[in-house]
């Protein structure tokens, strides 16, 4: 029976919330957003034609309050109930409530949430549906003991995973039989802690995996087709960061029985909705069913750029008791997409979260280029937004489509270099690290990408990027830029912004041939070396930068190059494919003294634990007097959804712990003293 929709509640915040609304109102539909304290001023609320206020900053307290969520749908009216990704959108609690309260929730049957919900009961489904399944025991083990006993008859690696898990929580790998009782112990009591349920079966670890998914969608009138597949390998920490469609690995062939099995999973559960149906394949395209995602991915967004749908508003038809709108049939994969995700994350510092206001904010282009090729850019954030502690620090998904792979990664590139975030760190230099990275272009990927190739982690400060040593003179350009800018300023007071542009916009060979007053050589310095460059060598360089500029966009000896530029006092932050570099720049009689100059010391910090973070201290591991070594487990901070375990620097005695278990911590405060 079809059903009007006329208001959808999105159960959700953020980058989410935002999609829904967008196509929600694309198809005139009023939306209504929800929020807690900590995002009354958030984007999604503003953008919502009407908000309710449900709760405190925890998501305890607001958006995971099923009553709260319902009180809102009667008092605003809304038909229907989108809840995104995350939160509440695979609770099984939640669509019980919604239905008894009579309102369409957006999303599959409780049936199929609670039977895919348990990682258990899902894979015997598979099994019993015909789909391929990880080799291993259909039931939980009941002792380390079991545990070392399936380990031996299907043999190591082995997969010891917690049933109700989830981002690589209650999860260990046992290479050897000799690993497999302590490593079942560390799943059962990472479980126990994290999801209240201590389950745990053992599978078949599968070598040289790929993480690769399968998108669904299905109607109530029995109607089920699959939308291609999504590479998910590259991840960190067993979370995404780096998607694309299609994976240049599968066949035609593989792709189809992985999606003809997907659909035949979605059958066996009556599903209808959207739905992911993942897979690890190894390196001879065996596939095997990792489990089944009862909601809107994250990275659906290079699905709908290949062929061509709104997963959202197929979500909304199919809710209201419409039949799906295309066949297997009409499916067509076009192109290339990646989506990239854009976390408030310092890489530097081994990804601690960062938060704050976003002082500045500016995404790159979206418009479509002669090619086809164009940019996405889902986000919940704008400038002067607030990246809470409380949830996820993702600030966006960045997202590319092209005709082909290699102009999809070009213009991620691309797009990496354009995009500008202060006020808080983000993981962009490593995003752009990873595009450039041989491998990643070869296609040749495994879900330990991040481990293989980046095994000490990364440093945007160390990182050396194909075009990295051009660097040194876009600073010299930019610095003599800024300074002709300054002598026309000082020498006509008056004229105005647009005439001094208009004589700065003058031909640059010209004007350094006629010109007696600049200095024929600028050395640059860094912390690494210094680079002496003579003005010369600037008339290869073809750009329309301007001083307050914060992008460099030009071509140097016919390479086009992007990027970032940042003043910071008497020196010049840019940043480019994964570097970031510090430079100043100097007429050379002055930096010939530099050596000579003092060096700041800096303050001695090894006799304290400093909080990395803005966070919650969950837990303190060690006690007053006791002695620490290099690299113990020292406290737990929760932020922004994580538990990040802090560790000694070096060997020493607690002598004092200053801040208590539950507190609030700022960053930088003082957790412990050592002697």
């Amino acid at each position: 029976m079809k059903t009007e929709i006329r208001k959808i509640l999105i159960a959700n915040r953020g980058e989410i919330a935002c999609r829904v609304i967008r196509t929600a109102r694309r198809l005139g539909i009023a939306t209504v957003a929800v929020y807690s304290d900590a995002d009354a001023k958030a984007l999604h609320v503003r953008q919502a034609d009407e908000a309710v206020h449900i709760g405190g900053n925890a998501s305890a307290d607001s958006y995971l309050r099923i009553e709260a969520i319902v009180d809102a749908v009667r008092q605003t009216g809304a038909d229907a109930v989108h809840p995104g990704f995350g939160f509440l959108s695979e609770n099984a609690r939640f669509a019980t409530a919604l239905e008894e309260a009579g309102i369409i929730f957006i999303g599959p049957g409780v049936k199929a949430m609670e039977v895919m919900g348990d990682k258990i009961e899902s894979k015997k489904l598979a099994d019993s549906a015909g789909v391929n399944t990880v080799p291993g025991h259909p039931d939980a083990m009941d002792n380390a003991d079991q545990a070392h006993e399936v380990a031996a008859r299907i043999g190591c690696p082995v997969m010891l995973k917690a049933s109700a898990g989830g981002g690589g929580k209650g999860m260990r790998v046992a290479n050897t039989l000799d690993e497999v009782r302590d490593g079942f112990i560390a799943a059962q009591n990472e479980a126990r802690n994290a999801f209240g349920d201590d389950r745990v079966f053992v599978e078949k670890f599968i070598e040289q995996p790929r993480h690769i998914e399968i998108q669904l969608i299905a109607d109530a009138h029995g109607n089920c087709i699959y939308l291609g597949e999504r590479e998910c390998s590259i991840q960190r920490r067993h979370q995404k960061v780096i998607e694309e469609a299609p994976s240049s690995f599968i066949s035609d062939a593989t792709r189809k029985a992985m999606g003809e099995q997907a659909v035949a999973l979605a059958a066996a559960v009556d599903y209808c909705s959207a739905g992911t149906v993942e897979f690890i394949v190894d390196a001879q395209e065996n596939f095997y069913f990792l489990e089944m995602n009862t909601r809107l991915q994250v990275e659906h967004p290079v699905t709908e750029c290949i062929t061509g749908v709104d997963l959202v508003e197929l979500m909304i038809q199919v809710a209201a008791g419409e039949p799906l709108p295309l066949t297997q049939e009409d499916v067509q994969i076009n192109g290339w997409s990646f989506e990239a995700r854009v976390y408030a994350e310092d890489p530097d510092r081994g990804f601690l979260p960062s938060t704050g206001r976003i002082t500045h904010y500016a995404p790159p282009d979206t418009g479509v280029r002669e090619n086809g090729a164009y940019t996405r850019v889902d986000t919940g954030i704008d400038a002067g937004g607030e990246i809470s502690m409380f949830y996820d620090p993702m600030i966006a998904k960045l997202v590319t489509w092209a005709p082909d792979r290699q102009q999809a990664i070009e213009h991620m590139q691309q797009a990496i270099d354009s995009y500008r975030i202060r006020g808080v760190q983000s993981n962009l230099p490593f995003l752009a690290a990873l595009f450039a990275h041989p491998a990643l272009q070869a296609g040749d990927l495994t879900t330990r990408f991040i481990d293989d190739h980046f095994p000490e982690g990364f440093d945007s400060r160390k990182h050396e990027g194909e075009t990295f040593e051009i660097l040194p003179m876009v600073a010299a350009w930019i610095e003599w830029r800024s300074r002709l800018r300054d002598r026309k300023v000082v020498d006509a007071p008056m004229v105005s912004r647009s005439s001094v542009m208009t004589a700065l916009g003058e031909d640059l060979e010209t004007r350094i041939e006629s010109s007696d007053e600049l200095e024929e050589v600028l050395s640059v310095i860094s912390a690494e070396v210094r680079h002496d460059v003579s003005m010369n060598r600037l008339t290869s360089i073809i750009t329309h930068w301007q001083p307050g500029d914060w992008l460099f966009e030009g071509s140097i000896d016919d390479i086009d190059i992007r990027v970032g530029v940042e003043r910071d006092g008497n020196w010049w932050r840019l940043s480019q494919g994964g570097s970031v570099r510090e430079f100043m720049v100097l007429e050379p009689h002055i930096a010939d003294l530099m050596e000579h100059m003092p060096v700041r010391q800096s303050q001695d910090l090894s006799r304290y634990l400093l909080s990395p973070m803005p966070g919650l201290l969950m837990k303190i591991l060690v006690e007053k007097g006791d002695k620490v070594t290099a690299g113990q487990d020292l406290a737990i901070i929760e932020a922004m959804k994580m538990e990040n375990t802090l560790t000694a620097s070096v060997d020493g005695t607690v002598s004092d712990i200053v801040a208590g278990i539950g507190d609030s911590l700022a960053v930088d405060a003082v957790i412990m003293e050592f002697e």
